[in-house]
């Protein structure tokens, strides 16, 4: 049976379908579809994990038990599951065990655009690229195959465009696999310096024998083409930018196992063409294989390494009549459309008060990082999760004042804690604030442990933040509603005052969770309205001027009453 799918719902299904047991991943764009995916199947357990190297740990302990396992993460994700990714190489697995990683070419929804097939050649893992959906649902079931035949845990890497692009795919039915039995094992999985010496022989012999395996596996092909004097090897969405632009005119060698390389099927491609071009995305990642096999070929200094490639790219460094009529006309100008905070947003009452108050925001990852657009301005320094409260931390020990650290909910679990327990035990006089809108807003409304929710929604284990903050030994935690300027204001005065440190919690529900029952829209009163702008400080899109007076736009406001504490004239009816 034939469906359009995601290749995010594909890899889903093909994890399904493999007989994957378990899944475990923390929500990152253009991941996180994956396992909200999965977790519609009942035959896999599904779950959120407080971060990524909690969730590779979690898939590694299922695999141990003998039941084949997932976890999924975005590019930086990878960072943070690192190290049990490396151990994990040398481990080897029982049960066959898939890792997804996505990157975020051109960073629609990240902090950068690192290139994570760097990770498995560090890590002397094998890695496999789809190019599109059905290649999706193909890999991850292909993935346990190898993972189980060459014990090792198998990545997969997506990007954004495979990952919520939609194409035609046919779907089978779930293998179930009997689970593996587990035998203790010290000298293979206690990684004690003794046993690791004894694992990393292993490691380098099954890198061989992974690359003899890429040699003769249909997972990489060569596609024909009818002009030789160009040949070209490409993986994942490339690929497809190539056959878009460029048909069949020229050979291609498409490489579904991005590590190892097949070098000898490589060579033979290079033999059979005048002239090699690499088309890949970011770094010249394959390109400088080739060239450390003696072969001459070209990639960067065509494409360079920024951003994503397009079949536009492709066209006009390799040329093509085929695109010519389908290309862009660059003279049409589209109007920016900047991010900014949604009406109703809990955050935006408490950055306005930070920015009038001028304090120093170090700040997090997540939606709220917005609170650095103007007019809100209120953010000097967003780095990876959880590094605001750390860097506090470090910034209050070097003599810095009047500064605090904005840390989101999910954030905080994901690696907040630990910053935290370093301000009480080496003690800085630091304010850390943390933003509790009652879900993990940036990826789209997942649940995490403070929601008191699992993935599917149903009750689960809920941590208290203010008892958790005062068991790591903070006497002052205070709780705040962002949506009251003046209560915001009076704790931040009194906060950043004291003489110990502190937490504030900002609580007021996401705008857009669907459960959240909002008041009527705000009204203007043009007689009372001078039109001095004051309303329009706080950045709402709901607000704007028209004739000199402002204007609530009744379908976005959802009636916070943020704007009317600002206004000194009593313009704004309504509400609450």
């Amino acid at each position: 049976m034939k469906k359009l799918m995601q290749g995010n719902t594909a890899a889903a299904r093909g994890l399904y379908e493999a007989g994957c047991c378990l899944a475990s991943s923390y929500p990152g764009t253009p991941s996180t579809e994956i396992t909200e995916e999965l977790a519609k199947y009942n035959d896999v357990y599904s779950e959120w994990a407080p971060n990524e190297k909690v969730a590779m740990e979690t898939a590694f302990g299922a695999s141990l038990a003998g039941r084949r396992s997932f976890c999924g993460m975005k590019h930086v994700g990878l960072n943070v599951a690192a190290d049990p990714l490396f151990t994990v190489s040398y481990t080897g697995i029982n049960a066959g065990m898939v890792i997804c990683v996505a990157d975020d070419a051109g960073m629609h929804s990240s902090q950068n655009e690192q290139d994570s097939r760097h990770y498995a050649r560090a890590a002397k893992l094998p890695m496999l690229e789809p190019s599109d959906s059905q290649e999706a649902l193909d890999f991850f079931k292909k993935a346990y195959e190898i993972s189980e035949s060459f014990d090792a845990p198998v990545i997969v890497k997506m990007c954004t465009r495979i990952a919520h692009s939609q194409s035609l795919v046919e779907t089978g039915t779930r293998t179930e696999i009997p689970e593996r039995p587990y035998e203790k094992n010290i000298a293979k999985y206690v990684m004690m310096p003794g046993n690791a010496i004894k694992r990393h022989p292993f490691v380098e012999e099954r890198i061989k024998r992974l690359q003899d395996f890429a040699e003769t596996s249909d997972i990489n092909r060569t596609d024909s083409g009818n002009d030789s004097s160009i040949g070209i090897i490409t993986s994942s969405t490339s690929y497809q930018y190539v056959k878009e632009a460029l048909g069949d005119k020229y050979p291609v060698l498409k490489l579904g196992m991005i590590w190892p390389m097949p070098d000898r099927m490589i060579k033979n491609f290079a033999g059979s063409v005048e002239r090699l071009v690499i088309v890949e995305e970011l770094d010249g990642f394959i390109e400088e294989h080739c060239k450390s096999l003696g072969l001459e070929c070209e990639g960067k200094s065509l494409f360079g390494c920024l951003g994503e490639l397009s079949q536009n790219v492709i066209a006009e460094k390799l040329g093509s009549p085929k695109t010519s009529a389908r290309k862009l006309d660059s003279s049409v100008k589209i109007p920016p459309r900047p991010p900014v905070m949604c009406a109703g947003c809990p955050h935006r009452g408490l950055f306005f008060t930070l920015n009038q108050l001028k304090c120093t925001v170090l700040g997090d990852i997540g939606c709220y990082t917005l609170g650095a657009v103007a007019p809100l301005s209120a953010m000097d320094m967003t780095l990876c999760m959880g590094a605001s409260v750390s860097a506090l931390h470090g910034f209050s020990k070097a003599g810095g004042k009047n500064a605090v650290a904005v840390i989101g909910d999910s954030t905080f679990m994901h690696s907040g804690m630990t910053g935290l327990a370093n301000i009480a035990y080496n003690q800085s006089k630091s304010t850390v604030i943390i933003l509790d809108n009652s879900i993990t807003g940036m990826t789209g409304h997942q649940q995490n442990p403070t929601t008191g929710l699992n993935i599917k929604g149903d009750p689960a284990g809920k941590i208290d933040l203010e008892s958790l903050c005062r068991a790591m030994g903070f006497n002052r935690v205070r709780v705040v509603d962002p949506y009251n300027l003046k209560e915001c204001e009076e704790a931040l005065r009194e906060e950043l005052a004291a003489d110990e440190s502190s937490v504030i919690i900002s609580r007021r529900p996401c705008a857009l969770l669907k459960h959240v029952k909002h008041n009527p829209p705000l009204k203007v009163d043009p007689d009372k309205c001078v039109g001095c702008k004051s309303c329009m400080k706080i950045g709402c899109p709901a607000l704007s001027m028209k004739d000199g007076k402002a204007h609530v736009d009744e379908t976005l406001c959802v009636g916070c009453g943020v704007c009317e504490q600002r206004c000194k004239f009593g313009a704004f009816k309504g509400g609450k």
